[in-house]
């Protein structure tokens, strides 16, 4: 008797998962997430957990990639057809700063929890932040600045500014656009004072 060759399980629960994950991590921190919160939402047992991910810590390294994936995605997509190095510089912090107040819990995750919070995995997280960050690395570097000018200095400000702005953000107030434009014309206003 020829038996039916076994298919392997697929378990569809693993984007729910992520999600869950996601939103928890992204509101309550990593180390204020337990496992049962996050698998008790996708209707699982803490054990399968295991199925997927080895520990927690890898559970929160495949969200923050996806955070980080998320982001790229829309900054690529808005410089693309970008040639002015201060067009490029706008559209990159427009399309960051709507991920991160428009987008999902992925991107909290990405901004709110440090690779300090989890040093199992701090390596891991810093270098999908600086795999990441190296677009603005390139984008401050093609800027017609003045001599001396601290790019890096000004790379890590911008971001920072761009960041914190979800501490404060009021939808409907604010518009993320018009708040990342703003950032840059303030950056720009100096280069062209000789």
């Amino acid at each position: 008797m020829n038996r039916p060759l076994r298919v392997p399980r697929v378990d569809n629960r693993l984007p729910m998962l992520l999600d869950e994950a996601a939103r928890l991590f992204g509101s309550q921190g990593f180390a204020g997430t337990s496992i049962r919160d996050i698998v008790r939402r996708v209707d699982m047992l803490p054990g399968s957990l295991y199925y997927h991910f080895a520990a927690k810590e890898d559970l929160l390294a495949a969200v923050y990639e996806e955070g980080v994936r998320r982001i790229s995605e829309r900054v690529a997509a808005a410089i693309k057809d970008q040639v002015d190095p201060w067009q490029r510089v706008e559209a990159a912090c427009v399309a960051h700063l709507e991920a991160l107040l428009e987008e999902s819990d992925y991107a909290q995750v990405v901004i709110r929890v440090r690779p300090s919070d989890v040093p199992a995995i701090g390596a891991r997280l810093v270098a999908l932040r600086d795999r990441y960050e190296r677009v603005f690395v390139d984008l401050t570097d093609a800027l017609p600045l003045r001599a001396g000018t601290d790019r890096r200095t000004l790379r890590l400000m911008l971001l920072g500014a761009l960041n914190w702005s979800q501490t404060w953000y009021r939808p409907g107030r604010d518009d993320a656009a018009a708040i990342a434009r703003g950032f840059v014309a303030l950056l720009r206003r100096p280069s062209n004072q000789e």
